[in-house]
């Protein structure tokens, strides 16, 4: 476990520098959620070096340690995610590429016996900066997980249908999902991005609304109800992200096909 974290210290810092190397990391103290200096400083290094016009999107996720309650570290880890994001944009980082602000709560432990169970807990206060790039993937579609996938596959699943303005999973999507659930869990060096699309939006909008909500973010919707449901079939939230894609993605076979998600496979 310990191996594990250390290496992830050294991968984030370059994650603009190599493809596949997508995630920033900042730590916090415990039980604080403003930033001391140095990891502070990552942040503005990080907006000095950035190419915006190279970037598609940043997703921005947030977590603390296993001690206290869930209530208390759900509204901790959204504190340090609201930091970060606030020093991003005070830095000059362009907003609009911000596309999801989320805490996480608390990373429960596995191992409470640990030897190095301080620094595990220190390494859990963090908030990661997921980074997708401009024109980084292939081209590959598939309708099915496949043994040969390759970062920048994209797996579209006919019976991840949804109605028209809702993000409600049917019966057959959730059948669906659940067949993925046992390849994810036979193949866990996987990790993908779940994204949502929607159809039929009038202009100038580039989204739906949901009709749950009445929020227009009904892609952003779908993609997050996916992203919930293999959660609760024990698929790690670490290995999967989700965002709204509106009606930017047409499949040009028909409204139906556009009422979908889709995954990109972005870590083999």
């Amino acid at each position: 476990m310990l191996n594990y974290f250390k290496i992830i210290a050294l991968v984030t810092y370059g994650c603009l520098t190599a493809q596949g190397k997508k995630v920033e990391t900042v730590y916090f103290d415990f039980d604080r959620y403003d930033l001391e200096y140095k990891q502070k400083q990552t942040i503005i290094d990080f907006v000095i070096r950035s190419d915006t016009s190279k970037i598609e999107s940043i997703q921005i996720y947030g977590y603390c340690d296993d001690r206290g309650d869930y209530d208390y570290n759900y509204k901790l880890s959204q504190d340090r995610v609201n930091t970060v994001q606030n020093t991003l944009t005070s830095s000059g980082f362009n907003k609009n590429k911000i596309v999801i602000i989320e805490g996480r709560g608390r990373v429960v432990l596995t191992d409470e016996s640990s030897d190095n169970l301080s620094e595990i807990r220190s390494k859990n206060r963090r908030v990661d900066l997921l980074i997708v790039r401009k024109n980084s993937f292939g081209k590959g579609i598939y309708t099915s997980f496949q043994d040969n996938l390759i970062i920048g596959d994209r797996i579209f699943l006919k019976e991840i249908f949804f109605p028209m303005g809702s993000s409600a999973l049917s019966y057959s999507a959730k059948k669906e999902l659940d067949r993925i659930v046992i390849v994810l869990q036979n193949h866990k060096n996987i990790e993908f991005e779940i994204r949502g699309h929607v159809c039929c939006t009038p202009s100038p909008f580039e989204d739906a609304i949901d009709d749950d909500t009445n929020e227009r973010k009904l892609s952003l919707n779908r993609a997050k109800s996916v992203f919930w449901y293999l959660k609760s079939k024990r698929v790690n939230s670490l290995r999967m992200t989700y965002t709204g894609c509106g009606n930017k993605f047409p499949m040009e076979k028909g409204s139906e096909f556009d009422r979908r998600v889709e995954f990109l496979i972005t870590k083999i």
